[in-house]
């Protein structure tokens, strides 16, 4: 599917909105050479910013609002979710609940059969 100018419209207001909730210095924290993946405390707060964008975002592809291939263009989901996938896995074990970021890994799991 090709992306519409309706898309582009809705991954705009989604970045302005990462914007205000501090994903980009979130961004710049998880990919400083200091962090590290393995050892991150749970409760880190630029994690907890990237799994919120990175859900928020996979849930408006999976329902088709938000245009993936245009998403994955601007968003490196690929390279994003390894940096905070550990946290998102032992927070969903944590819940009890699988469905726990799923749009987030699920956007990154379809990236790959594209």
């Amino acid at each position: 599917m090709v992306a519409t100018y309706e898309d582009a419209n809705i991954l705009i207001q989604t970045m302005r909105w990462g914007t205000e909730m501090g994903l980009n210095d979130a961004m710049a924290a998880i990919f400083d050479e200091a962090f590290d993946p393995e050892t991150a405390p749970m409760d880190n707060p630029s994690v907890r910013i990237v799994l919120f964008y990175g859900e928020t975002v996979g849930a408006l592809v999976k329902n088709d609002v938000l245009n993936r291939d245009l998403l994955l263009d601007i968003f490196w989901a690929d390279g994003v979710w390894p940096r905070v996938s550990r946290h998102a896995l032992a927070a969903r074990e944590q819940a009890g609940d699988a469905r726990l970021y799923e749009h987030f890994e699920a956007l990154v799991a379809n990236s790959a059969t594209k």
